[in-house]
């Protein structure tokens, strides 16, 4: 396929996108029957009644990738006349490529077009919930330094902090740090947060921002095992709420190494800088 082809269709594409209110990129159908060369509604409806299948065996939601519309549309002496159309993500896109007819070029194209842009969405995404497991463990980590400080304030020593913090584990998971590294088969050296899936990283900072409150607030100045058994009861609630909504701790299997995908976005940030720079440079000469 000529480049010529290639950027006129991928012009296309994009040109007839539009986005939602949220800023997510749309399809209308009636617009990529156009692009992708069905002169009938009618078959390429057929097309996407296939896509709309291969939607539901890969387990994914219809609804939330065709969305049935109507449209109104101009006819002739000031007349109009209603229209059924679907609003497309770009996954639907790609599914109906998928079911089209291949010897078509257009089709061929945006096997390819699709599979691609859709690919990107999915890295993107993959990046945020990378971003955000990171800001969650180094939340965790200052609230939890927060609590080291609240308890020498109250008893004037926190020798046992690293105890307190263990007992919360026990509690939250219902097994012991260890036992969980066990588990987990971790290294015994490495910290168990730093393996720790998001939504686990935000639960046990939520108990631990609320012993720093109970602690500040009931004034546990007497022992330390006082706010250790402060510790324990929020992990505990915290744990009753998680299997409350089907999500045992304990069960949940744990993620890449948080200080390894971190070194990784970082050299990512650090390639894409170098990559604008070195941009900038050409842009400069010319």
């Amino acid at each position: 396929m000529e480049i010529e082809i290639i950027t006129s269709l991928t012009n296309n594409f994009e040109s007839v996108s539009h986005k939602t209110e949220d800023g997510i990129p749309f399809w209308f159908a009636r617009d990529l029957q156009q692009l992708l060369g069905y002169s009938k509604w009618d078959n390429f409806k057929n097309v996407i009644f296939k896509a709309k299948t291969s939607c539901e065996i890969s387990k994914q939601d219809v609804d939330n990738h065709f969305a049935d519309i109507g449209k109104t549309i101009q006819m002739p002496k000031n007349a109009t006349k209603e229209i059924e159309d679907i609003m497309l993500t770009r996954y639907a896109c790609y599914l109906i490529a998928q079911n089209g007819d291949s010897k078509k070029e257009q089709i061929a194209f945006a096997q390819t077009y699709f599979a691609v842009q859709t690919r990107k969405a999915e890295l993107i995404e993959q990046r945020i919930l990378e971003q955000e497991r990171v800001q969650a463990r180094k939340k965790l980590s200052q609230t939890e330094k927060e609590l080291s400080k609240v308890i020498y304030e109250q008893t004037g020593k926190n020798e046992n902090f690293a105890f307190i913090r263990s007992n919360g584990d026990k509690a939250l998971f219902n097994h012991t740090t260890q036992e969980m590294k066990e588990k987990w088969n971790i290294n015994k050296s490495k910290p168990l947060a730093d393996f720790m899936p998001t939504i686990l990283l935000k639960a046990k900072d939520f108990a631990t921002e609320i012993t720093i409150y109970n602690s500040k607030d009931r004034q546990m100045n007497n022992t330390e095992s006082e706010i250790s058994s402060e510790h324990i009861t929020n992990n505990k609630a915290v744990r009753d709420t998680l299997l409350s909504r089907g999500i045992v701790p304990e069960n949940i299997p744990p993620q890449e190494d948080v200080k390894k995908v971190e070194r990784k976005l970082n050299n990512d940030m650090n390639k894409t800088i170098k990559s604008k720079d070195k941009l900038n440079i050409q842009n400069k000469k010319v």
